[in-house]
């Protein structure tokens, strides 16, 4: 039998912050330029955004009917479960000569939209819900790869006032992938 997991909530529990609030509008900044650097394939300038204690993974999505929708996501199977080192591994390994897979790479868009923030237990800490739209294209195809997902993310606050991402959890839209491999991040 499988392990299912409810959904997550729309927004962890927690007071929200303000959209167009400074906070908010920092962490909007912060989601804007990350997004710029994956699709700009400044993976190294991204990795230097990542915590080191960072987990991202992206659980399976089983189709479900009616009640049971709510039971969508598998996490004892996912599309990947990083953590720092894979992650800055992966991206050693893209901006080398044996990333078959992204040779030559990817054209990407991320659209980040709907974005919502809220506090954490921990004051350094916030719970960011996003959605994000991904488009992706290969070689000279007129095919492009759209994958969509729903984004749980804690950012966490540096002294210097920058953050760190140091969770992301991709709830694709998609049960059945249509694109040839996720070697890209989401």
């Amino acid at each position: 039998m499988q392990q299912v997991q409810e959904n997550i909530p729309a927004a962890a529990p927690g007071k929200a912050i303000a959209v167009g609030s400074a906070e908010y509008n920092a962490v909007l900044t912060f989601m804007y330029e990350e997004a710029a650097l994956l699709d700009q394939l400044r993976l190294g300038e991204w990795g230097q955004l990542l915590a080191t204690d960072l987990i991202y993974t992206a659980p399976l999505r089983h189709t479900r009917l009616g009640a049971d929708h709510a039971k969508s996501f598998i996490r004892t199977v996912q599309h990947f479960h990083d953590d720092y080192r894979s992650v800055m591994g992966r991206i050693l390994r893209l901006s080398g000569k044996s990333a078959w897979a992204e040779d030559p790479p990817s054209r990407t868009r991320r659209l980040v939209t709907n974005v919502m923030v809220r506090e954490t237990d921990k004051p350094d800490e916030l719970a960011v819900v996003s959605y994000l739209l991904l488009t992706r294209s290969r070689f000279s195809e007129h095919h492009v790869d759209v994958i969509s997902c729903e984004r749980h993310d804690i950012l966490r606050r540096e002294t210097d006032g920058s953050f760190k991402l140091a969770r992301r959890e991709a709830l694709l839209d998609q049960s059945v992938l249509g694109t040839a491999n996720l070697a890209i991040f989401l």
